[in-house]
């Protein structure tokens, strides 16, 4: 178990709670899933903070979905969003800029670690629209991320095997790679012996049935196509199978 970590991309703090007592490595909070994930409220950091004891929490740092190359005031927002993070008490944040040539933006990557001093810093799946990511790799290291979410620039990281391998074993310094992006307790196993990797990143959710007793299905909130009386969210059971698909296969 100590050789793996496992990241649960939470979009909640009843999803926190879940991936704690399956006894995953930390969370990623998240809100705005369907966007890819944006920063979550104050109060969600803050309850989280309060109830993660034995499970580390980081959380994401993206002001809006779409792509990652940030105006000067997205930038200020995400410092400040970094700040409340820090005072909150949390391990650690996530986050990614790119210039709009598809460069790491060293600039502005700069700024935020200088807030996030003292966390620990993940360039997260922003790396899997970077142009060049085998030379973004040592840039990276030595911007001083310490770890890069990644599904080997494919739209799963089970169909980036062949690019996750060659990055894990290329003779350069690098942040660890971590895998994610439809890890599941299906693939999880396959993906490490195919790859090396370590580190993984999954969601595992269900879908909830609601408490709503009423609905007007007449009128959506967001995609018309879903059923919104189906609430998704990480279960205890599912982050327990996925670990122990990876730990029992050993």
């Amino acid at each position: 178990m100590n050789s793996f970590e496992f990241e649960i991309c939470a979009n909640s703090l009843e999803s926190c709670l879940a991936a704690q007592a399956a006894g995953a490595t930390r969370v990623e909070l998240c809100a705005g899933i369907p966007e890819g994930g944006t920063t979550p409220s104050y109060a969600e950091i803050s309850y989280a903070r309060k109830m993660l004891h034995d499970t580390k929490l980081h959380v994401i740092i993206r002001p809006r979905g779409g792509d990652f190359t940030y105006s000067p005031l997205e930038i200020e927002r995400m410092a400040l969003d970094i700040t409340m993070c820090k005072e909150i008490g949390v391990d650690g944040v996530v986050f990614g800029c790119l210039t709009p040539e598809g460069d790491i933006d060293v600039v502005n990557c700069i700024k935020l670690l200088r807030h996030a001093k003292g966390l620990s810093c993940t360039f997260h799946r922003a790396f899997d629209r970077c142009k060049a990511p085998l030379e973004a790799l040592p840039q990276l290291k030595e911007l001083g991320f310490d770890r890069v979410l990644t599904s080997g620039q494919a739209p799963t990281a089970e169909a980036g095997i062949s690019m996750l391998k060659q990055w894990q074993d290329a003779e350069v310094k690098k942040p660890m790679l971590m895998a994610g992006c439809g890890v599941n307790e299906s693939n999880i196993a396959k993906i490490h012996a195919s790859t090396g990797i370590t580190a993984f990143h999954f969601s595992a959710r269900e879908l909830v049935k609601s408490d709503t007793a009423y609905m007007n299905s007449d009128v959506a909130m967001g995609k018309s196509d879903t059923d919104e009386s189906l609430l998704p969210y990480t279960t205890e059971k599912r982050v327990a199978d996925t670990i122990n698909a990876l730990i029992n296969s050993k």
